[in-house]
């Protein structure tokens, strides 16, 4: 099907003058990072780093909450501070971007795959028991499109067999359990945002941790800078392998000011989706987002899974339509097990470097997730609700062509 040109959205941008003066006093008074790798205050950053991180500490009620470079930054972390050993498995989901697994993959340690809830595209809980035995040390989670993960759920499972909760709530920062009112990505050992440019909020690049434990928090802090600080936030008798993945000056002036803004833009982003969700939901073969009853969603995409037997046409023809009608509708969600990376990682040249001296009987084939292959191979779509500022007259816009292109080929 030849190329499209889709109808021209406005792009979300967050940015206001707050940010613009922000920026303008920390390039004015020249200390764009002030960060010292030794026993110094400046361990932990700069004035701007602090207080952001301060200000985060209080918006989602946590303990600790340290500022990354970005959110794979704040995911090798988070994971490194396990302290696991090389072979030991961590369960999670193929429903992801590869940050997710190479975190895991970068300590020297096996991403186990479990399927997803086709609901909410989340790890379904009932997948994780099955796939634990006694290499298992922990669970990454992942709140995939702004959905939180079923966490009590997940609790009682890590309770049981002493397993460590790692949430990547990258998309789904802002959102809540309502009952308990705690914020997804605050309820495990370990959670944490992205701040990337698509996201809800942003520094341009960067991301959160978020934790209630000191141990795991100091931990972070030495991997997050060089781990070589030899002092008391260090664990007793512990060097831990580090590196650079400090904020800077300029992005934590930016992220204090953006992390004020979050509410508002979450309340626009979910009246967007009901908005899409009313004039959808009637549609023949086609399931609307589903919402857990205890949990708020934060739609960093809006997604939709199609019936093809029941439309009687295939995903790649409707898209192409809704395409055409301008709509900017994106297909499937890679299946990360089924990369290269994993499928060939026995062949000499790809994965030489990785899982040297573990026998290795993890078996990252087609047929391991079938639930997540086939909304990413036949029924899975999405409409980037965080990426595009939507207008009233765009959401019905959208609504109108997802009816006519309806009306059109359901018989």
């Amino acid at each position: 099907m030849k190329y499209i040109k889709l109808r021209k959205f406005k792009r979300r941008n967050t940015i206001s003058e707050a940010e613009i003066k922000a920026t303008k006093k920390v390039l004015e008074n020249g200390i764009l990072s002030d960060y010292l790798a030794a026993n110094k205050k400046k361990f932990f950053g700069g004035k701007n780093v602090i207080n952001f991180e301060k200000n985060l500490k209080s918006f989602f009620n946590v303990n600790y909450a340290l500022s990354f470079n970005s959110w794979t930054s704040g995911l090798i972390a988070a994971v490194g501070a396990l302290d696991l050993e090389a072979g030991d498995e961590i369960i999670t989901s193929p429903f992801t971007m590869s940050a997710t697994i190479f975190a895991i993959v970068h300590w020297n340690l096996v991403p186990v795959f479990a399927d997803i809830d086709p609901r909410t595209f989340c790890l379904d809980p009932r997948s994780v028991k099955k796939k634990i035995t006694k290499k298992t040390k922990a669970i990454l989670l992942v709140d995939i499109n702004g959905h939180p993960s079923d966490i009590f759920e997940f609790k009682k499972i890590s309770k049981k067999y002493d397993l460590k909760l790692i949430i990547d709530a990258a998309q789904s920062i802002g959102a809540k359990y309502k009952k308990e009112k705690k914020f997804a990505g605050t309820v495990g050992d370990i959670g944490g945002y992205s701040l990337n440019v698509h996201k809800h909020i942003n520094t341009g690049e960067g991301g959160v941790i978020v934790t209630n434990n000191n141990q795991v928090a100091k931990k972070i802090a030495l991997i997050r800078n060089h781990g070589e600080n030899m002092t008391e936030i260090s664990p007793r008798n512990k060097h831990f392998f580090g590196y650079n993945l400090r904020m800077g000056e300029i992005e934590a002036a930016i992220g204090i000011e953006q992390l004020k803004k979050l509410p508002k833009i979450l309340r626009k982003i979910q009246y967007d989706a009901k908005i899409l969700s009313q004039g959808l939901a009637t549609l023949k073969g086609l399931q609307v987002p589903i919402i857990d009853k205890n949990c708020t969603h934060a739609f960093y995409n809006y997604p939709l899974v199609i019936n093809p037997k029941e439309l009687k046409v295939s995903r790649k023809v409707l898209a192409h339509l809704l395409r055409k009608e301008g709509v900017p509708i994106s297909e499937g969600y890679q299946n990360i097990h089924l990369l290269p990376f994993f499928k060939n990682k026995l062949k000499k040249g790809i994965t030489k470097h990785y899982w040297t001296k573990i026998n290795l009987k993890e078996n990252y084939k087609k047929g391991l997730c079938p639930v997540a292959e086939n909304l990413h191979e036949k029924t899975y779509m999405a409409l980037p609700v965080c990426y595009y500022e939507f207008s009233k007259k765009d959401l019905y816009s959208i609504v109108r062509s997802f009816n006519k292109v309806w009306k059109n080929i359901v018989r």
